[in-house]
């Protein structure tokens, strides 16, 4: 892939970070205690459409570790939709949509019978992927956990040239074993594809990273506190330009070579779009409650600091995370109407007492309004931006 990165000179990030707004400067002038690491990509299209990338960065190093949250849903998404192609290949008739079970045999697993929150009232690969995108449901993303088996992600990564990182790890699951996952049965009127339990066959070691020990305290399993660093050293690991490459790999899998792409049909592109796109009261099935699952529930960029609704011509095909007072997205920004297009990834830790599993971060006084400023602060530097091309986002804009 062919990416440009500016001098320092001729970063924008430079300006618009420097700029004296409170809501960006609370947290710059503070960069090192908030852990603040920017990615932003600027894309120009050539005379065939083709987008070009040039990357402006703000403190990013994937040596110094950070905990990646919901971001970790995304990579399993997109390798979940890529197991059932495998399959399909090797002669089972199953896809995105075909029902399945989840069986438990082990201490703390937990089985999937019926899921009403499907079309069909059973569980699916697709409803799963689009409860990760449209709420970021924890239980969705632990269920394609099962289905891969962190054996396959992680060589998977490894095959793909995704790294540095690893996930290794089911989420908001204190007591789960995750060397094991469970049975899954796909079926119609019978059974098309059953799969055995998946046992882990390598072990995870501590990573060997910066800031793996954080804070001065945290609430362990039994709510009791614990006055010592807690060890992110065995959770999972996504550094900033590692995610900011998967993301890019599923919007212009072109700009990859084949075997750094996902492997996935232009039908499992256009679903992850959408669905990455969409908004929760714009979907049927999972139906959401829009007053808990407002327009901006998952948008971190720009709109997260209020509940109104988010202009027509405006997408954000994203994943966020937050999770120990980290504050993590990684996006693809749109605007149909102004013909812009960015990348944005952002990362930042508001956790002012340093004691961790407490609930008390300070996410609404500081870290949303950061982001949302950020992405707001981005784009109006786009629009200002003069393109010689100006790009035919027809591809995305059909979808909504």
């Amino acid at each position: 892939m062919a990416v440009s990165c500016n001098s320092k000179s001729d970063n924008p990030l430079n300006k618009i970070l420097s700029r004296e707004d409170t809501l960006i400067s609370k947290v710059i002038d503070q960069a090192d205690k908030h852990e603040a690491q920017i990615i932003y990509t600027q894309i120009d299209r050539d005379s065939a459409n083709t987008p070009h990338f040039t990357d402006f960065e703000y403190r990013l190093d994937s040596s110094v570790y950070f905990y990646p949250a919901s971001t970790v849903k995304m990579p399993v998404a997109f390798l979940a939709l890529q197991k059932l192609n495998e399959l399909k290949k090797q002669g089972f008739q199953i896809d995105k949509y075909t029902s399945l079970e989840i069986d438990s045999v082990r201490e703390y697993q937990s089985s999937i019978k019926k899921d009403s929150t499907s079309e069909t009232g059973y569980a699916t690969i697709a409803n799963y992927i689009k409860k990760i995108f449209l709420v970021s449901d924890n239980d969705a993303y632990n269920r394609l956990f099962e289905f891969l088996g962190r054996d396959y992600i992680n060589e998977k990564f490894e095959e793909k040239s995704i790294v540095p990182g690893r996930i290794t790890h089911r989420l908001s699951s204190f007591n789960a074993n995750n060397k094991y996952s469970n049975p899954i049965t796909f079926f119609d009127d019978s059974i098309l594809y059953q799969q055995e339990e998946i046992v882990s066959q390598v072990e995870y070691l501590p990573m060997e990273l910066k800031k793996t020990l954080k804070g001065k305290g945290y609430f362990d399993k039994n709510n009791e506190l614990v006055n010592q660093p807690m060890d992110f050293s065995q959770k999972n690991y996504l550094p900033l330009k590692t995610l900011h490459r998967i993301i890019q790999r599923v919007i212009f899998p072109e700009n990859f070579s084949e075997n750094e792409r996902f492997n996935l049909s232009e039908d499992d592109y256009e679903f992850l779009y959408k669905y990455m796109g969409l908004l929760p009261r714009e979907s049927d099935f999972p139906k959401y409650d829009v007053t808990e699952y407002y327009d901006s529930y998952v948008k971190l960029f720009m709109f997260s600091d209020n509940k109104e609704k988010m202009p027509k011509h405006i997408r954000i095909l994203n994943k966020p995370g937050e999770a120990y007072g980290y504050l993590i997205d990684c996006a693809y920004i749109v605007d149909f109407e102004n013909k812009i297009e960015f990348f944005l990834s952002a990362i930042i830790h508001v956790n002012e007492n340093g004691i961790y599993n407490d609930d008390q971060y300070e996410y609404d006084q500081i870290g949303v309004p950061f982001m949302a400023e950020l992405g707001r602060k981005i784009y109006e530097h786009e629009l200002k931006r003069k393109k010689k091309v100006v790009p035919d986002l027809s591809r995305f804009e059909r979808l909504f």
